[in-house]
């Protein structure tokens, strides 16, 4: 298969796991490639691999057979202290719970991934921005603890933003949101994706959600598969 840089590309990708009944098979040779400005939503029951995937798609779980590439780059072919970098530079999360650090600020949790740039001081006006962007720029000194669900996720999504990702990936992101909260985190994602060439790949159990997506695939039996037309 011809690998395109600027290209997620995931190559006969396949992720077994030891058990005392022998190895159990979470994802059976997935090929899925991405190009930038495209965008990709997976459905599937729980415990179906969705997160494996994403979490092998974004460096941070090796595959056990299969290539992954970003860019031209294998990150499973470099070693530890390059793949932190390489994840840190081109790849940005955003996680079911949130994940934001409690003692910290809004401002100070979206300028977390950027501490580890060369320049991390010069990150501080574009987190701002992103702030704006995401309706909360009059919350950047506020703790977590002051937010609700929903802002906390916006927080999230600015955080991953900030290094201006080559890829995107979202674990549930709406999974512990109410209606409104999980509508409006929807809307911002799709937003901000389609103002960059990022390449956005999300897993949700909500139709309603992967239904607003232009690709959409579903997890089962370890085999990913096309939804729709």
């Amino acid at each position: 298969m011809l690998i395109h840089e600027s290209t997620l590309e995931l190559s006969g990708v396949s992720k077994q796991y030891p058990t005392p009944r022998g190895q159990l098979t979470v994802l059976a040779d997935i090929s899925l490639a991405l190009k930038p400005g495209e965008a990709a939503a997976i459905m599937g029951p729980s415990g179906s691999g969705k997160s494996t995937l994403l979490y092998i798609a974004g460096a941070l779980e090796a595959p056990s057979r299969g290539e992954v590439r970003l860019d031209g780059i294998d990150p499973y072919r470099i070693n530890e202290r390059e793949a932190a970098e390489f994840r840190g530079e081109k790849v940005g999360f955003v996680f079911q719970d949130h994940c934001l650090l409690p003692q910290c600020t809004v401002l100070e949790n979206v300028l977390v991934p950027a501490l580890v740039a060369k320049n991390p001081a010069a990150y501080r006006k574009r987190a701002q921005e992103l702030l704006g962007q995401v309706g909360l720029a009059d919350r950047l000194d506020h703790l977590p603890a002051e937010l609700s669900g929903g802002e906390k996720q916006r927080v999230a999504l600015a955080r991953a933003l900030i290094r201006s990702p080559r890829l995107l990936l979202c674990d549930e992101p709406t999974g512990n949101l109410d209606e409104a909260s999980a509508a409006t985190v929807a809307d911002l994602l799709l937003e901000l994706h389609a103002r960059k060439e990022t390449m956005l790949m999300v897993v949700t159990h909500n139709p309603a959600l992967a239904a607003r997506f232009p690709r959409c695939y579903e997890l089962r039996h370890a085999n990913l598969q096309p939804v729709g037309p």
